[in-house]
């Protein structure tokens, strides 16, 4: 069995046509047939049979490209990992990230690496916090930036890059909006917009609330940032979100202001795996990303 017969085969399959499919490998079509047979004989079974001027799967032949073009992925991917072990500031990043920080942080730090190494590619994936453990831990990414971060799993070697406040987003209306902070526990009588639940922004945001005395009276959510602030944008109610996401902008008809009491903070950072070894690219942003917030650090 051969890579290009299976290669051959994908294509025909696909394509359900073997002149398209040989004129798409820039072969001859005899070659597309010659080799397909091979392997067909190789297995014992038809994959393919004509029906007209076209070709159909068989059966058998769909199970036998689902596996292959699983084969063939891999084999792909790892030709990618020895290619940036010859030139790893050309290689391919798999970054997650979660939407509180999708705004200001990640494009920030993409871009002031590109400068660095403008070949570099990146392949980002929005995530949950849930998900973008899983990913990292079962290969799916190379790393996720996450706040807060999960310093205790075994699994993971977790990093944090900074710390941030928790600041309320109040609608311009608010009869507190003109404060330069505020007590949580002046909110207690408010209505919330959060995340969901399982979301752990908003498990953040009940916690402060609880600290303070009081239960949330949560009467609208939203599944992304965006969501949460057009949401107090409409005078739906207050917020609690990361101050890192207003550092482009404040949305219209609302008013940040910082809680004085209880803090509320998170922890920002980013994971990798640890019984996994990174790929020269992968570690070269990685050790970046800790110079990075280092030198943020000094400037403060």
């Amino acid at each position: 069995m051969e890579l290009r017969q299976l290669r051959y085969f994908i294509e025909v399959a696909e394509r359900q046509h073997v002149t398209e499919a040989a004129e798409n490998l820039n072969v001859a079509q005899s070659a597309v047939s010659y080799q397909i047979t091979k392997l067909e004989e190789e297995l014992g079974v038809k994959l393919l049979e004509r029906v007209g001027r076209n070709i159909k799967v068989t059966q058998i032949g769909t199970i036998f490209l689902q596996y292959v073009k699983s084969v063939l992925k891999t084999l792909d991917e790892a030709k990618e990992k020895v290619d940036e072990y010859l030139d790893p500031q050309a290689g391919t990043i798999k970054i997650g990230y979660p939407t509180s920080l999708a705004r200001y942080w990640l494009p920030t730090v993409i871009s002031a690496y590109k400068k660095d190494v403008p070949n570099v590619n990146f392949h980002l994936r929005q995530g949950s916090y849930a998900y973008l453990i899983d990913a990292v831990k079962n290969g799916e990414i190379d790393l996720a930036f996450l706040g807060p971060v999960p310093m205790k799993d075994p699994d993971l070697e977790a990093k944090i890059l900074f710390m941030e406040n928790i600041v309320a987003l109040l609608p311009n209306h608010h009869p507190l909006n003109e404060r330069k902070s505020l007590s949580l526990g002046e909110l207690r009588t408010d209505s919330f917009v959060l995340f969901p639940k399982g979301y752990v922004l908003r498990k953040i945001a009940v916690e402060a609330c609880h600290e303070a005395g009081f239960e949330p009276n949560i009467t609208s959510e939203g599944e992304d940032m965006d969501a949460l602030k057009g949401l107090v944008s409409a005078g739906i109610g207050v917020s609690l979100l990361p101050e890192s996401t207003f550092y482009d902008s404040i949305p219209r008809f609302t008013v940040k202001v910082p809680i004085e009491t209880p803090k509320a903070m998170r922890t920002v950072g980013v994971i990798i795996p640890k019984h996994r070894d990174l790929a020269p690219a992968e570690k070269n942003f990685y050790e970046f990303l800790i110079q990075f917030f280092n030198r943020l650090d000094q400037y403060k």
